[in-house]
Formats: structure tokens, sequence, C-alpha cells
């Protein structure tokens, strides 16, 4: 269950990416937010809170 969680933040995380014309003016705050979230996720995986 943990693995897809992963999985699929990644996927948001790399989808979040400012690299397309449409989210140019976006900046990199959606992929920051999707990557400190994906960071909590890994030290609560790590810990075994999950």
């Amino acid at each position: 269950m943990s693995l897809i969680l992963i999985i699929i933040l990644v996927l948001l995380l790399v989808g979040g990416l400012p690299v397309f014309p449409h989210s140019r003016s976006w900046g990199y705050g959606p992929s920051g937010i999707l990557g400190a979230i994906l960071v909590v996720l890994v030290i609560l995986l790590l810990l075994g809170k999950i």
C-alpha cells in the first residue's frame, strides 16, 4: 500500500514540474509542495509509522 502511495506521489511530483507551456507561470510551487509531502511520507515510512 505504501509503495503504491509513493509511486503516485512521484508521478504527481514529475507532473507538477513547470516544463509545459500551460504551467510555466505556476513556478515551482506545485512541485515543491508535492516534494515536501513526499519527504514526509518517506520519513514516516522509514520510521515505521505507515
